[in-house]
């Protein structure tokens, strides 16, 4: 089977072992597993799916950190035609409970340090049939590996296409409980394929590429890198979780030549020690995603790294990248380093003002087409109406192309905050804070941060003759919601800025933070 043909994500392992059967398809922790193991794995654990009753379309979750596991059962859901639900280990109980009830999850895979989380919340879970706990060490074949041993190590359960769910990845609007964005497989082979019909190299893979994935697959960015790169056949670095220390200790010791990250991500590397030239001197490319890069963080990328720099521009929803800055626009001082890239090929990109595509220059609203969006909002047939109008998905962001295609960005429609990668979503965290007894209403908006992209910054209103502290104010939301949701700066206001309609004028708010800056979006 050519590459080309692979019809969905359950081909991949096989077409691979068929191939190279002993190249290695990932190393983690030191361990290195090899296109035939993941394969047989794979294979065991979908049949192992089945028999616990798990059907096509069913889904599956995974609590817990990166593991050559979860990819090995992110392939199993693809060949028992199961939907992967990544979760976020860092979400609390509350939160984990809203994405497993709202999916239906029937099964959750779960590593041992979150299994008091999944246990409270899997008594209230009507559709939850079973909970695998992944193995500890020291106990190797108590969860997970008891549960697909002895099963078939050949064959594929379901034979399924392209357009069939994959994943159901958790995001949010600005308001409101986090929404399934569902995913199918055709979105994750969209951008290599365009690549390979175009001769373009903005994204490519060699057959010896030795991928970091830097951004966890748990989120989209590092789910699409993952699954290109084991696509490609190229050995996938997986680390537990980014730290910048490791990550340049694999860099040196493994021979990493590319890898996805976040801008923060490359700033918290270069600030290691032992992030020199010569550590650094394997990769040949380097994708960035989440936020333009600056000016002084890219020259020091290109001093030390040397590699060509890639920026990447995408959404949940559009299941990979649209708009992509190549390696030859990455020159010190030129003005298209402010740009988002230009559209990937086979993805349409225009800007939409009061229902009218706009000529170059001007601002509007970014939508985009391409093969690979999201099927739609699980179970959120309105929401996805509103998303996806004639094939076109609105992303929410105000920006303008230029007379060369080039798209730049100056603000975001959605008022989703970006803290080193991970998304915080205003109206969730307001909420929590109007439930303290001192606060009146609060309002969230993004704050420019020079290690995180940005933080996340309250402008509270109290109730008359009541006091709160910012320390008090955080204490009440610890345990509540993720950290990296929790403000970390609060401004305490007599009002907060609205339009005629009584609407809270976000925007507002945000710019006096983001004053002296040409762009709104970090």
């Amino acid at each position: 089977m050519e590459k080309a043909t692979l019809r969905t994500l359950a081909d991949v392992p096989g077409h691979h072992a068929a191939l190279r059967p002993d190249h290695v398809a990932m190393i983690h922790l030191g361990e290195r597993t090899t296109y035939a193991e993941l394969h047989r794995e794979s294979t065991r654990a979908a049949w192992a799916l089945r028999a616990a009753g798990v059907a096509a379309g069913d889904r599956v979750a995974f609590l817990g950190m990166e593991s050559a596991h979860y990819y090995e059962i992110a392939f199993a859901c693809a060949k028992a035609g199961a939907v992967l639900v990544p979760v976020n280990w860092r979400l609390t109980a509350g939160e984990v409970d809203h994405q497993l009830r709202d999916c239906g999850a029937c099964l959750l895979f779960v590593e041992e340090e979150y299994l008091a989380t999944a246990e409270r919340v899997a008594e209230d879970l009507p559709d939850l049939r079973h909970v695998v706990p992944m193995d500890a060490e020291g106990r190797r074949g108590a969860g997970y590996l008891a549960f697909k041993q002895g099963h078939p190590d050949q064959g594929v359960p379901h034979r399924g296409d392209a357009a069939e769910p994959f994943a159901v990845m958790y995001t949010s609007g600005t308001t409101g409980l986090p929404k399934g964005v569902v995913l199918p497989h055709r979105s994750f082979f969209a951008l290599g394929r365009a690549m390979d019909a175009s001769g373009l190299d903005w994204v490519d893979w060699k057959p010896d590429d030795r991928s970091l994935i830097g951004l966890p697959g748990l989120h989209i960015a590092g789910l699409s890198w993952s699954m290109q790169g084991f696509t490609a056949g190229v050995t996938n670095v997986v680390m537990r979780m980014f730290v910048a220390q490791d990550a340049v200790a694999l860099i040196r010791d493994v021979h990493v030549t590319t890898t996805f990250v976040a801008p923060a991500m490359l700033q918290m590397m270069l600030a290691e020690p032992a992030a020199s030239k010569e550590a650094l001197a394997s990769l040949r490319k380097v994708v960035y995603g989440g936020s333009p890069v600056a000016s002084e963080l890219l020259a020091r990328c290109m001093e030390t790294m040397g590699a060509d720099l890639v920026q990447a521009y995408a959404a949940t929803e559009t299941g990979n990248a649209v708009a992509l800055l190549p390696a030859l626009d990455h020159v010190p001082g030129s003005p298209r380093l402010r740009a988002a890239g230009r559209a990937c090929p086979g993805v349409e990109i225009r800007i939409v003002a009061d229902g009218r595509t706009c000529p170059p220059g001007e601002v509007g609203e970014v939508w985009v087409r391409t093969s690979a969006l999201m099927l739609g909002y699980w179970n959120l047939a309105e929401a996805t109406e509103k998303a996806l109008q004639d094939g076109w998905l609105r992303m929410g962001d105000a920006g303008r192309l230029d007379e060369d295609g080039y798209l730049y960005l100056s603000d975001r429609i959605k008022d989703t905050i970006i803290v080193a990668g991970e998304n915080v979503y205003p109206g969730e965290v307001e909420e929590a804070l109007a439930a303290h007894p001192a606060v009146a209403e609060a309002a969230v908006v993004g704050a420019p941060h020079p290690r995180w992209g940005e933080s996340v910054h309250a402008c509270v209103v109290l109730r008359e003759g009541m006091r709160a502290t910012p320390r008090q104010l955080l204490m009440s939301l610890k345990g509540r919601m993720a950290d990296f949701k929790i403000p970390t700066s609060y401004d305490f206001v007599a009002a907060l800025p609205r339009n005629s309609t009584g609407k809270v004028l976000r925007r507002e708010l945000r710019d006096r933070l983001w004053e002296g800056r040409t762009s709104k979006i970090h």
